[in-house]
Protein backbone atom coordinates (compact mmCIF):
# COMPACT_ATOMS: atom_id res chain seq x y z
CA UNK A 1 0.00 0.00 0.00
CA UNK A 2 1.86 3.26 -0.87
CA UNK A 3 0.61 6.08 1.16
CA UNK A 4 0.86 9.59 -0.70
CA UNK A 5 3.25 12.05 -0.45
CA UNK A 6 2.97 15.97 -0.23
CA UNK A 7 5.41 18.50 -1.94
CA UNK A 8 6.56 20.74 0.50
CA UNK A 9 7.72 24.35 -0.62
CA UNK A 10 11.01 23.46 -0.02
CA UNK A 11 10.74 21.04 -2.85
CA UNK A 12 11.11 18.23 -0.82
CA UNK A 13 7.92 15.34 -0.48
CA UNK A 14 6.87 14.18 3.04
CA UNK A 15 4.58 10.66 3.36
CA UNK A 16 0.90 12.43 4.33
CA UNK A 17 0.64 9.18 6.47
CA UNK A 18 3.08 9.23 9.14
CA UNK A 19 3.08 7.52 12.69
CA UNK A 20 3.38 9.82 16.10
CA UNK A 21 5.17 9.19 19.41
CA UNK A 22 4.16 11.61 21.73
CA UNK A 23 3.69 10.22 24.96
CA UNK A 24 4.93 7.01 24.02
CA UNK A 25 7.32 5.96 27.42
CA UNK A 26 11.14 5.85 26.17
CA UNK A 27 11.08 2.22 27.13
CA UNK A 28 8.33 1.57 25.02
CA UNK A 29 9.33 3.66 21.84
CA UNK A 30 11.49 1.18 19.85
CA UNK A 31 8.94 -1.55 19.84
CA UNK A 32 6.24 0.80 18.87
CA UNK A 33 8.50 2.28 15.90
CA UNK A 34 9.71 -1.29 14.76
CA UNK A 35 5.67 -2.25 14.74
CA UNK A 36 4.65 0.69 12.42
CA UNK A 37 7.24 0.01 9.99
CA UNK A 38 6.37 -3.30 9.57
CA UNK A 39 3.51 -2.26 8.58
CA UNK A 40 4.52 0.44 6.03
CA UNK A 41 4.72 3.42 7.89
CA UNK A 42 7.68 5.60 6.93
CA UNK A 43 7.30 8.80 8.49
CA UNK A 44 7.93 9.12 12.41
CA UNK A 45 7.50 12.14 14.07
CA UNK A 46 8.73 12.80 17.59
CA UNK A 47 10.16 15.96 19.37
CA UNK A 48 13.37 16.48 22.23
CA UNK A 49 10.15 17.10 24.83
CA UNK A 50 8.61 13.97 24.53
CA UNK A 51 12.20 12.44 25.21
CA UNK A 52 12.55 9.58 22.88
CA UNK A 53 14.65 10.79 20.22
CA UNK A 54 17.05 8.16 20.55
CA UNK A 55 14.52 5.25 21.08
CA UNK A 56 12.72 6.46 17.86
CA UNK A 57 16.21 5.75 15.97
CA UNK A 58 17.08 2.80 17.42
CA UNK A 59 13.17 1.40 16.25
CA UNK A 60 14.52 2.34 12.86
CA UNK A 61 18.04 0.36 13.44
CA UNK A 62 16.31 -2.72 15.05
CA UNK A 63 13.83 -2.83 12.33
CA UNK A 64 16.06 -3.39 9.06
CA UNK A 65 14.36 -0.57 7.13
CA UNK A 66 17.46 1.73 5.84
CA UNK A 67 17.42 5.30 7.66
CA UNK A 68 17.20 7.10 4.66
CA UNK A 69 14.08 5.58 3.85
CA UNK A 70 12.47 6.79 6.89
CA UNK A 71 11.49 10.76 6.86
CA UNK A 72 11.62 11.63 11.07
CA UNK A 73 10.68 15.16 12.07
CA UNK A 74 11.50 16.38 15.42
CA UNK A 75 10.76 19.37 17.49
CA UNK A 76 13.03 22.04 19.47
CA UNK A 77 12.12 22.40 23.12
CA UNK A 78 11.03 24.65 24.58
CA UNK A 79 13.90 25.28 27.12
CA UNK A 80 15.91 25.78 24.14
CA UNK A 81 14.93 29.27 22.66
CA UNK A 82 17.70 31.19 23.02
CA UNK A 83 20.44 31.09 19.96
CA UNK A 84 23.38 29.42 21.67
CA UNK A 85 20.92 26.59 23.20
CA UNK A 86 19.32 26.35 20.21
CA UNK A 87 21.95 25.35 18.18
CA UNK A 88 23.22 22.90 21.31
CA UNK A 89 20.05 21.06 20.99
CA UNK A 90 19.71 20.94 17.41
CA UNK A 91 23.13 19.16 17.47
CA UNK A 92 21.99 17.04 20.54
CA UNK A 93 18.32 16.23 17.90
CA UNK A 94 20.91 15.30 15.31
CA UNK A 95 23.11 12.80 16.95
CA UNK A 96 20.55 11.04 18.84
CA UNK A 97 18.79 10.70 15.23
CA UNK A 98 21.68 9.51 13.23
CA UNK A 99 22.39 12.41 11.35
CA UNK A 100 20.78 15.18 9.10
CA UNK A 101 16.94 16.10 10.14
CA UNK A 102 14.34 15.34 7.90
CA UNK A 103 12.18 18.26 9.42
CA UNK A 104 12.94 19.57 12.74
CA UNK A 105 10.28 22.22 13.85
CA UNK A 106 10.15 25.26 16.90
CA UNK A 107 7.74 23.26 18.98
CA UNK A 108 5.63 26.60 20.57
CA UNK A 109 6.10 30.12 19.93
CA UNK A 110 6.19 30.90 23.54
CA UNK A 111 4.35 34.58 23.81
CA UNK A 112 5.71 36.05 26.37
CA UNK A 113 8.86 33.91 27.52
CA UNK A 114 12.77 34.72 25.74
CA UNK A 115 10.62 38.12 25.43
CA UNK A 116 8.40 36.62 23.18
CA UNK A 117 11.15 36.32 20.41
CA UNK A 118 11.06 32.84 18.30
CA UNK A 119 12.55 35.25 15.60
CA UNK A 120 16.66 34.21 16.85
CA UNK A 121 15.05 30.93 16.97
CA UNK A 122 13.99 30.27 13.81
CA UNK A 123 17.53 31.71 12.33
CA UNK A 124 19.25 29.41 13.99
CA UNK A 125 17.24 26.38 12.24
CA UNK A 126 17.80 28.47 9.12
CA UNK A 127 21.54 28.14 9.98
CA UNK A 128 21.19 24.30 10.44
CA UNK A 129 19.52 24.06 7.32
CA UNK A 130 21.88 25.74 5.33
CA UNK A 131 24.87 23.95 7.06
CA UNK A 132 23.00 20.48 6.57
CA UNK A 133 21.84 19.49 9.40
CA UNK A 134 18.27 19.97 8.90
CA UNK A 135 17.08 19.02 5.44
CA UNK A 136 13.68 20.97 6.00
CA UNK A 137 12.31 23.45 8.90
CA UNK A 138 8.87 24.60 10.27
CA UNK A 139 7.25 25.34 12.60
CA UNK A 140 4.30 24.13 15.37
CA UNK A 141 1.41 25.63 16.85
CA UNK A 142 2.23 28.72 14.97
CA UNK A 143 -0.67 31.31 14.66
CA UNK A 144 -1.38 33.69 11.58
CA UNK A 145 0.43 36.81 13.34
CA UNK A 146 3.56 34.56 14.07
CA UNK A 147 3.90 33.46 10.28
CA UNK A 148 3.10 36.93 9.23
CA UNK A 149 6.09 38.05 11.79
CA UNK A 150 8.60 35.57 9.81
CA UNK A 151 7.51 36.40 6.93
CA UNK A 152 8.21 39.93 7.52
CA UNK A 153 11.99 39.26 9.28
CA UNK A 154 13.26 36.31 7.89
CA UNK A 155 13.97 34.70 5.00
CA UNK A 156 12.81 31.12 4.90
CA UNK A 157 9.07 30.24 4.44
CA UNK A 158 8.19 27.15 7.32
CA UNK A 159 7.87 24.02 5.30
CA UNK A 160 5.04 23.08 7.89
CA UNK A 161 2.61 24.47 10.18
CA UNK A 162 1.88 21.48 13.13
CA UNK A 163 -1.34 22.82 14.34
CA UNK A 164 -4.25 21.19 16.63
CA UNK A 165 -6.76 20.00 13.80
CA UNK A 166 -9.72 17.42 14.29
CA UNK A 167 -13.65 17.72 12.99
CA UNK A 168 -14.05 19.81 16.25
CA UNK A 169 -11.19 22.16 15.47
CA UNK A 170 -10.84 23.15 12.07
CA UNK A 171 -8.52 25.33 13.05
CA UNK A 172 -9.33 27.10 9.45
CA UNK A 173 -7.88 30.81 9.82
CA UNK A 174 -4.54 29.04 9.94
CA UNK A 175 -4.99 26.64 7.60
CA UNK A 176 -6.27 28.98 5.32
CA UNK A 177 -3.38 31.44 5.65
CA UNK A 178 -0.74 28.12 5.42
CA UNK A 179 -2.68 27.22 1.78
CA UNK A 180 -2.22 30.86 0.47
CA UNK A 181 1.54 30.57 1.40
CA UNK A 182 2.20 27.09 0.62
CA UNK A 183 3.27 26.04 3.93
CA UNK A 184 2.06 22.49 4.87
CA UNK A 185 -0.40 21.68 7.42
CA UNK A 186 0.21 18.83 9.88
CA UNK A 187 -2.53 17.78 12.26
CA UNK A 188 -1.83 16.96 15.23
CA UNK A 189 -4.38 15.24 18.03
CA UNK A 190 -5.97 14.28 14.65
CA UNK A 191 -9.22 12.44 16.12
CA UNK A 192 -9.24 14.73 19.42
CA UNK A 193 -7.71 12.48 21.71
CA UNK A 194 -10.72 9.70 20.99
CA UNK A 195 -13.37 12.08 21.27
CA UNK A 196 -14.62 12.39 18.03
CA UNK A 197 -15.19 8.75 18.08
CA UNK A 198 -19.17 8.28 19.03
CA UNK A 199 -20.41 11.73 17.28
CA UNK A 200 -23.26 10.29 15.09
CA UNK A 201 -22.16 11.79 12.00
CA UNK A 202 -19.00 10.07 11.93
CA UNK A 203 -19.93 6.42 12.76
CA UNK A 204 -22.92 7.13 10.47
CA UNK A 205 -20.31 7.56 7.61
CA UNK A 206 -18.12 4.50 9.81
CA UNK A 207 -20.91 2.12 9.40
CA UNK A 208 -21.61 2.80 5.71
CA UNK A 209 -18.32 2.36 4.41
CA UNK A 210 -17.11 -0.71 6.72
CA UNK A 211 -14.59 0.99 7.99
CA UNK A 212 -13.88 2.80 11.91
CA UNK A 213 -14.69 5.93 13.09
CA UNK A 214 -11.20 6.44 13.63
CA UNK A 215 -9.66 5.84 9.77
CA UNK A 216 -13.44 7.95 8.30
CA UNK A 217 -11.61 10.56 10.57
CA UNK A 218 -8.07 10.00 9.58
CA UNK A 219 -9.44 9.73 5.74
CA UNK A 220 -11.30 13.25 6.48
CA UNK A 221 -7.87 14.66 7.21
CA UNK A 222 -6.15 13.22 4.02
CA UNK A 223 -8.55 14.20 1.40
CA UNK A 224 -8.23 17.80 3.16
CA UNK A 225 -4.82 17.18 2.55
CA UNK A 226 -3.62 17.04 6.38
CA UNK A 227 0.18 15.39 7.35
CA UNK A 228 -1.64 13.12 9.93
CA UNK A 229 0.72 10.40 12.51
CA UNK A 230 -2.03 8.92 14.98
CA UNK A 231 0.02 6.93 17.52
CA UNK A 232 -0.73 3.85 19.20
CA UNK A 233 1.27 1.17 20.52
CA UNK A 234 -1.42 -1.86 20.22
CA UNK A 235 -0.62 -3.50 16.64
CA UNK A 236 -4.28 -4.10 15.76
CA UNK A 237 -5.08 -0.22 15.97
CA UNK A 238 -1.39 0.77 14.20
CA UNK A 239 -2.76 -1.66 11.18
CA UNK A 240 -6.06 0.33 10.77
CA UNK A 241 -4.76 3.58 11.40
CA UNK A 242 -2.49 2.38 7.94
CA UNK A 243 -5.88 0.88 6.30
CA UNK A 244 -7.57 3.94 4.61
CA UNK A 245 -6.47 4.04 0.97
CA UNK A 246 -9.19 1.91 -0.24
CA UNK A 247 -12.00 3.93 0.41
CA UNK A 248 -12.89 7.32 -0.09
CA UNK A 249 -15.71 9.88 1.24
CA UNK A 250 -18.01 11.48 -0.26
CA UNK A 251 -18.04 15.62 -0.49
CA UNK A 252 -21.16 15.11 1.35
CA UNK A 253 -19.21 13.27 4.03
CA UNK A 254 -16.06 15.82 3.98
CA UNK A 255 -18.89 18.47 4.54
CA UNK A 256 -20.87 17.19 7.08
CA UNK A 257 -17.75 16.14 9.20
CA UNK A 258 -16.12 19.37 8.40
CA UNK A 259 -19.51 21.21 9.55
CA UNK A 260 -19.29 19.61 13.29
CA UNK A 261 -15.97 22.62 13.97
CA UNK A 262 -17.26 24.07 17.09
CA UNK A 263 -14.41 26.87 16.72
CA UNK A 264 -11.94 27.55 20.04
CA UNK A 265 -14.76 25.72 22.09
CA UNK A 266 -13.35 22.30 20.26
CA UNK A 267 -9.88 23.53 21.42
CA UNK A 268 -8.24 20.34 23.69
CA UNK A 269 -4.26 21.74 23.71
CA UNK A 270 -3.05 24.33 25.24
CA UNK A 271 -3.52 28.21 23.27
CA UNK A 272 -0.11 29.30 21.31
CA UNK A 273 -1.33 32.87 22.34
CA UNK A 274 -0.85 31.95 26.04
CA UNK A 275 1.07 28.37 26.28
CA UNK A 276 4.47 29.18 27.75
CA UNK A 277 5.53 26.31 29.08
CA UNK A 278 8.91 25.05 29.72
CA UNK A 279 9.92 21.95 30.59
CA UNK A 280 12.28 21.53 33.58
Amino acid sequence: MTVPTILLNDGREIPQLGFGVFQIPPAETAAAVRTALEVGYRHLDTAQMYGNEAETLQGVLDSGVPREDVWITSKLSNAAHEPDAARAAIDSSVDKLGGPIDLYLIHWPLPTLYGGDFVSTWKVLEEARADGRLRSIGVSNFQVPHLQRLAQETTVVPAVNQIEVHPYFGNEAVRTYCGEHQIGVEAWSPIAQGKVLDNPTITEVAQRLGKSPAQVVLRWHIERGDIVFPKSVTRSRVEENFDLFDVELTEEDLALITALDQGDAGRIGGHPDTMDYVPV
